[in-house]
């Protein structure tokens, strides 16, 4: 028999999974919960009942674990408007907020089970970086934006910043005036994933371009006094993240190089010349705010002046000069000495990295 035929429901039953999201939303709000971490959630649980509703399923205790099987299927197959399948990262972002909402539905007994306690999320798979840039191609970058106009000052400072620091892009858009601490060239990032602030080095180099954004760019955009926000719109209003991915897009397209990207794009470079400049895997989690790589080394464990020293031996952009591979702010080659013990298994460390920055990427789209 049809999970759907086992409950007959009035008809004040009928919108009842809507409102268990409505109160499960208050409830992540309670435990605090970020809106945009809400937002998300809200927005793959709504997918679902979207895709319950049209089946006929729209109470809670009409889902059972053959119906949560059934969706897995559906977005497997499911196709986006370009003709490609949702990616295995997708797939489990979609997933794994709906065993948190059908756990709490169990906890406050409104159903009598929870379907999703046994679910079985798409397996990750071990992958290369899609695509990140060299330190040539990154000057290419740069050297397209054409200098001049208040929006030009505005986006070479934000893909120095995001090159030298590899934020994420909601943490760009959030950046305010005070996050940045010119006299010790470090910028406070408040409330990255996971509601965690931390700070990290900004490099003189990306320093220098923040503060000619500040003499020439934002002025001319800030038309309201009392705004924090650090980058401004045309019309002098914070960017929103999804825009921010279109205006770094539309400058990596002008080098007219044969790769594409956004945001993530820098972040995924910053890492990956940050490891092949020698950077201990833990130095780069703290950039990147990675709360799990090692279970023995934590972010709080790495002092900002050690980042900051970590930083100019490896990152080609963190001096305003540019520099050969493996050659220092001092201009000294870089010796085992300069850098950290290595981490046990740190192949596999690396791997992880490199695999977290794609699920990331793929979470973004």
């Amino acid at each position: 028999m049809p999970a759907t035929a086992t409950i007959a429901l009035t008809p004040q039953q009928t919108q009842a999974m809507t409102a268990a999201l409505h109160r499960y939303q208050e409830h992540l709000g309670v435990r605090g919960y970020r809106p945009q971490g809400m937002a998300t959630a809200a927005r793959y649980i709504g997918d679902f009942i979207a895709w319950a509703t049209e089946r006929g399923i729209s109470h809670p205790a009409q889902v059972s674990r053959a119906v949560l099987e059934r969706y897995q299927r559906f977005l497997y197959h499911y196709r986006k408007r370009n003709g490609e399948p949702l990616s295995i990262a997708s797939r489990r972002c979609k997933l794994v907020p709906l065993r948190g909402f059908f756990r709490w539905l169990t906890k406050q007994g409104q159903i009598p089970a929870n379907p999703a306690a046994d679910l079985e999320l798409p397996r990750k798979l071990k992958r290369l970086p899609r695509v990140v840039l060299t330190a040539n191609e990154v000057e290419r970058v740069m050297a397209a934006v054409e200098l001049g106009a208040p929006l030009a000052w505005r986006d070479r400072a934000m893909l120095e910043v995001l090159y030298a620091t590899g934020i994420r892009r909601m943490e760009l858009a959030c950046l305010e005036l005070g996050d940045v601490d010119a006299e010790r060239c470090v910028m406070l990032i408040r409330e990255g994933k996971g509601g965690k602030d931390r700070m990290i080095p900004l490099g003189e180099r990306a320093l220098y371009w923040l503060q000619q954004y500040l003499a020439l760019g934002r002025p001319a955009l800030a038309w309201n006094e009392q705004e924090k926000t650090l980058f401004l719109s045309h019309e002098g209003k914070p960017l929103s993240a999804l825009w921010l991915s279109t205006v770094i897009a539309r400058r990596v397209d002008a080098a007219c190089l044969s790769k594409r990207g956004g945001c993530h794009l820098f972040r995924h470079t910053m890492a990956t010349l940050m490891l092949e400049g020698g950077a201990d895997i833990r130095f780069i989690q703290a950039m990147l705010g990675h709360a799990e790589i090692s279970t023995t080394q934590i972010y709080t464990e790495v002092a900002i002046r050690q980042l900051q020293q970590v930083h100019a031996r490896t990152h080609p952009g963190a001096s305003r000069r540019v520099r050969g591979d493996g050659v220092n702010a001092a201009g000294s080659a870089q010796t085992s000495t300069d850098m950290p013990a290595p981490q046990a298994e740190a192949e596999n460390a690396v791997a992880n990295l490199l695999e977290a920055l794609e699920d990331e990427a793929d979470e973004e789209s």
